[in-house]
């Protein structure tokens, strides 16, 4: 992640079900649907003047850290976090183990 982004805080917007980051006047987001320990990431977006920064992740980063630290298992259904997940294959220890994305892939 760059430095830039470190100290940025990660909001759970959980009235409309998005992790949040914001930027100065701008925001990226990752859609989300949530079930008691278990969270599938649906969607990332950031706005078009964040494009090419960094900021997607910057985001998926810190919301994976936000799912380990409270225990979630994750579907990454979202192309950019599953993307993210398999160049990082750390992150696949808090993918649930019924998501099979990633044994589909070899």
């Amino acid at each position: 992640m760059k430095e830039e982004f470190i100290n940025l805080s990660l909001t759970k917007n959980d009235q409309v079900n998005h992790f949040e980051l914001h930027i100065g006047e701008y925001q990226a987001f990752i859609a989300f649907k949530e079930r008691p320990t278990k969270i599938w990431l649906i969607h990332t977006e950031s706005d078009p003047q964040l494009a090419g920064q960094g900021v997607a992740t910057a985001i998926i980063e810190k919301t994976l850290h936000y799912l380990k630290d409270h225990h979630y298992t994750l579907f990454p259904l979202c192309p950019l976090v599953y993307a993210y997940i398999k160049k990082h294959p750390e992150w696949k220890a808090i993918v649930d183990p019924s998501f099979e994305g990633f044994e589909q892939d070899k």
